[in-house]
C-alpha cells in the first residue's frame, strides 16, 4: 500500500505562451498545487460543490481556493479572461468586461496547522465582472504570465430568458432504460432575438463535466406568436447516459476508519489510506443513496479548522478485475474527470486487483471507475446506466447579437430533479 510520493506526482510542463493556446480548460500545470476549488463565495460546507455560475450584478462573489504543498510562500497573480461559448478567447477588451486592472495579487494565504504534509493555503475572491459570458481565471507565479500554475471556468449569466428544462423519458425506445432526455423551452418575450435559429445556443451539461456537454444547434420549433423555443428533439442530440449512483470514499477521518476505507496508516511524515475493494456493477437492480454527482468536499471531524487542520493522504483504490487491453481510470473531479495522470490504474498481480493511488486532502470523495475511448469515458462497463439515477444538469443559453463581438450568457438554470445530497 506504501508508494514515495515522488512517484506519485506527475511534472506538467509550462506553456510557452499560454495566450496561444484556442481553448481555456480547468487545468493545472504544477504537481505542488492541490485542491482547486472556484465556486460562489460563501461559507457552507456545500458550496465548495456548487458549480462556478454566478448572476451579473447580483452581489456574488466567486471564490477560489487552493493548496501549495511548496510550503514556501510565493506571490501568485490572477488575470481574467473574456471567453467565447466555445472556450476560446473573445473579441472583448479587457477594460470592456473589468472596471479593475486586469491583474491582481493574491495576498491571502494561511499555513496548514500541525499537518503531516505542510501546505500553504491561497485565497482569492475574484473581482466583479461588467459582460455576462464565460470566463477563464489564471494564475501564475509573480507577474510571469509564462509560468501559469492554473485554469479555470466560470460563467456569468444574465436572467433575461425564461427557460424550462425537465428530464423525461427518450424519444428513441432504444436504451429507453438507460438513458435521460432533457426537453428544454425558452421564451424570449424580454428580448427581441435576432435569427434565433443560427445566433442562438443552447448547451446542457451533466454533474459539471465539460467533456459530456451537448449542444442543442436546431430548435424543433419557434413560435414568433408566443415569443417560445422549444427543444424536444428525435434525433437522440439531448440524451444523456444516466449512469449510476457515484461511489465513494469517505476520508473524514485518520484516527479511525470512514465508510469504504479498509485501512490507515499514519507515518511520520504522511498518512496512507486504503480503499475497499470495489467491483463492477454493470447489471443489477437499481440502488438510490446519496452521492455529491462526482464531485468532492474537503472537510474533517476531528479538526476544527477542516482546511487548515486537513491531512494530505495517499489513497490506494482497489478494483476487482481481470486483466484485459486496456486499463481503467478513476474519474471524477477529484482526478480533474480522469484527466490526472495519477488516474490511470495499473494491475496488481499479486493481489489480483486493478490500483491506483491518489493524493487527497481529507473530506468526501465521490469516484467511477471507465475506460477511455475515442468518444470519450465509458463507464457502461463498470458502473451501468439506469434512468432512475439522480443527475445533475445545466442549461446554458448563449446569444451573439449582430455585430457584436462576444457571446452573452442570456440565461441559465440548473436542473435537479431529484436532489440528494450531503
Amino acid at each position: 500500500m506504501r508508494k514515495p510520493i515522488a512517484l506519485l506526482i506527475f511534472c506538467f510542463t509550462f506553456p510557452s505562451f499560454l495566450f496561444a493556446q484556442k481553448v481555456f480548460e480547468d487545468k493545472v500545470f504544477e504537481e505542488n498545487i492541490q485542491s482547486v476549488r472556484l465556486f460562489p463565495a460563501s461559507s457552507e460546507f456545500g458550496a465548495q460543490m456548487t458549480s462556478p455560475v454566478i448572476e451579473l450584478n447580483s452581489g456574488m462573489a466567486m471564490q477560489l481556493v487552493f493548496d501549495d504543498l511548496a510550503y514556501d510562500p510565493d506571490q501568485y497573480s490572477a488575470k481574467i479572461i473574456h471567453c467565447n461559448f466555445d472556450w476560446t478567447p473573445s473579441d472583448l477588451k479587457e477594460p470592456e468586461y473589468l472596471v479593475a486592472f486586469n491583474e491582481f495579487n493574491i495576498l491571502d494565504f494561511s499555513y496548514s496547522i500541525d499537518t503531516r504534509i505542510p501546505y500553504l493555503q491561497y485565497n482569492f475572491v475574484l473581482p466583479k465582472v461588467t459582460k455576462s459570458g464565460n470566463y477563464a481565471i489564471l494564475v501564475y507565479r509573480g507577474r510571469d504570465q509564462k509560468q501559469v500554475v492554473l485554469t479555470k471556468r466560470f460563467m456569468v449569466f444574465q436572467r433575461i430568458l425564461t427557460v424550462a428544462a425537465k428530464v423525461v423519458p427518450p424519444s428513441q425506445t432504444e436504451n429507453r432504460r438507460e438513458v435521460q432526455q432533457i426537453n428544454v423551452n425558452i421564451n424570449y418575450k424580454a428580448r427581441e432575438l435576432f435569427d434565433p435559429k443560427n445566433n442562438l445556443k443552447v448547451m446542457i451539461r451533466q454533474n459539471q463535466r465539460w467533456d459530456n456537454t451537448k449542444l442543442l444547434k436546431t430548435p424543433t420549433m419557434i413560435r414568433e406568436d408566443i415569443k417560445m423555443i422549444e427543444y424536444q428533439l428525435f434525433d437522440g442530440s439531448n440524451v444523456f447516459w444516466a449512469g449510476n449512483e457515484f461511489r465513494f470514499i469517505d476520508l473524514r477521518f485518520v484516527r479511525s476508519k470512514g465508510m469504504n476505507v479498509k485501512a490507515i496508516k499514519m507515518e511520520e511524515d504522511v498518512v496512507y489510506a486504503e480503499a475497499g475493494i470495489d467491483k463492477p456493477r454493470p447489471q443489477g437492480v437499481y440502488s438510490e443513496y446519496l452521492d455529491l454527482n462526482g464531485q468532492y468536499g474537503v472537510m474533517n471531524l476531528e479538526r476544527r479548522n477542516y482546511e487548515l487542520e486537513s491531512e494530505y493522504m495517499l489513497v490506494t483504490f482497489n478494483l476487482q478485475l481481470e486483466p484485459g487491453n486496456e486499463a481503467p481510470f478513476i474519474v471524477g473531479s477529484m482526478t480533474k474527470w480522469g484527466n490526472d495522470p495519477t488516474s490511470k490504474m495499473v494491475y496488481n498481480k499479486s493481489t489480483k486487483n486493478f490500483e491506483a493511488t491518489l493524493l487527497l486532502k481529507q473530506g468526501w470523495y465521490d469516484y467511477q471507475y471507465a475506460y477511455k475511448t475515442a468518444d470519450g469515458w465509458n463507464m457502461t462497463p463498470f458502473e451501468g446506466n439506469y434512468f432512475e439515477t439522480e443527475n445533475e444538469y445545466e442549461v446554458f443559453i448563449y446569444f451573439r447579437d449582430m455585430g457584436s463581438r462576444y457571446d452573452e450568457l442570456i440565461s441559465y438554470t440548473n436542473l435537479n430533479p431529484n436532489k440528494r445530497r450531503l
